[in-house]
């Protein structure tokens, strides 16, 4: 009882406390699987990322990494959803292009906070943008299938891979640029989009060469422009949105790593850490530089500016053409 009374006295803690206070008494992170959700549907550029560095992770972290997807809205849901989960490192988001720097700027009231509610952790990659349409479609670059849009006003269209989402974005920046008014059909994530951009419902799609490469390589879709600064290796024959006079329509997209805010630092940083080990191994580097992008292994904070700086390109974007949600 003395002894409890002197600790008292002295500001200190009783031992128990202590020890359970600087956490012996929990097991080392991580000690369990951990949760790596894709808020977009199996077979989508989001999800060819996860699979990507889901290896990687699992070796140098001991534990499984379980892709768990989550659908809808163009990846919002998914990002509303981690907002609301513990900051343990055991739940972790592909974040992407359309959620954190369109899909929160397309409402009045944003659903989320993207540069508040989450922990950045590091990006992995980035590409620019491929536009292709179905492989008998008449225009053979994307200037002529403005052209070819123009003779069917009324008619033509764009697909996406949802509301909000990047490829929603690209299209309504292709209006803006080249003053169509192409109809926007948007669908639960890419791969449904791509199929019926196949099947000739609808007539171009500007997405990631992750959803794009493999159905252009087996003729099933022809490619009209990248909207990166240079051309794809995967296809240099295809000329850049520049190189075709629209320059206004150049852009990346961006994948990285984040978690809920609040995460403990040691944590992100070896998540931080972890992550860029991964994208600096060869098979790495090679299996998405076979997909059209370039690894990019930024840290947190630089991550977190360069989030901030495509939200304030896209937000203009979203202002300038008048997008809402309602």
């Amino acid at each position: 009882m003395k002894r409890r009374t002197v600790a008292r006295a002295l500001g200190l803690m009783p031992l128990g406390t202590l020890w359970s206070a600087r956490g012996f008494a929990q097991p080392a992170w991580p000690s369990r699987p951990i949760k790596l959700i894709v808020g977009f549907p199996p077979g989508g550029g989001i999800d060819f990322t996860a699979r990507a560095i889901q290896p990687g992770l699992e070796a140098a972290l001991g534990q499984p990494v379980v892709i768990e997807y989550k659908p809808g809205a163009g990846g919002v849901l998914a990002a509303t959803e981690l907002t609301r989960t513990a900051p343990d490192g055991y739940t972790l988001l592909v974040a992407n292009t359309g959620p954190f720097s369109i899909a929160p700027y397309l409402q009045a009231r944003q659903p989320y906070d993207p540069l508040e509610q989450f922990t950045y952790i590091g990006q992995i990659a980035e590409a620019g943008y491929i536009a292709a349409t179905r492989a008998d479609h008449p225009a053979k670059d994307l200037k002529g299938f403005i052209d070819w849009a123009r003779a069917n006003a009324g008619k033509a269209n764009f697909a996406s891979g949802g509301i909000g989402a990047s490829t929603h974005l690209n299209g309504e920046l292709l209006n803006a640029v080249a003053g169509l008014d192409l109809l926007h059909v948007p669908y639960k994530g890419s791969a449904p989009a791509v199929q019926d951009l196949i099947g000739g419902q609808t007539h171009l799609l500007i997405d990631a060469g992750t959803v794009l490469l493999p159905q252009v390589k087996g003729g099933r879709l022809k490619a009209l422009a990248v909207t990166g600064p240079r051309r794809d290796p995967n296809l240099p024959d295809v000329a850049t949105v520049r190189e075709q006079g629209l320059g206004a329509m150049e852009a990346v997209g961006y994948q990285g790593l984040v978690g809920p805010a609040g995460m403990p630092r040691e944590i992100v940083e070896r998540l931080s850490a972890t992550l860029a080990q991964v994208l600096s191994q060869a098979e790495v580097k090679a299996r998405f530089a076979g997909a059209g992008s370039d690894v990019q292994p930024r840290g947190p904070a630089e991550f977190a500016a360069y989030v901030k700086g495509e939200a304030t390109k896209w937000s203009n974007v979203i202002r300038t053409r008048k997008i809402r949600l309602e």
